[in-house]
């Protein structure tokens, strides 16, 4: 069984993603591979700038995207580390070996 603290780690991911809005935007991110501002996203999801503004904070909470400020604004790009960390998180969750979650675990830098 998972420890609390790990538990709370992945759900906490988990409740990252449970926005659809939220999934575009990291995929858009993970997709363009280029670190991308607020503008820059706006333009591409059907949202306004302070949906898309509230949308970037949880998922740079979650630490699956990292925030870079760049002059008066910040450019957002995706944390590479949890490319690998979320599929291990998930299979955790869903009972199947995977490495170690210090191994593994999402970073602030990537």
């Amino acid at each position: 069984m998972l420890d609390r603290a790990t538990a709370e780690t992945y759900a906490g991911w988990f409740r990252a993603l449970a926005d659809p809005t939220r999934v575009q935007i990291l995929n858009l991110l993970a997709a363009t591979k280029t670190p991308m501002t607020v503008g820059e996203v706006v333009a591409q999801v059907a949202v306004g700038q302070s949906t898309v503004s509230a949308h970037l904070k949880i998922l740079t909470e979650a630490r699956f995207v990292l925030a870079e400020a760049r002059g008066t604004a910040r450019l957002y790009r995706v944390n590479q580390r949890c490319l690998s960390c979320f599929p291990t998180a998930a299979d955790v969750v869903m009972g199947r070996q995977a490495v170690a979650f210090s191994d593994v675990a999402c970073e602030a830098a990537s």
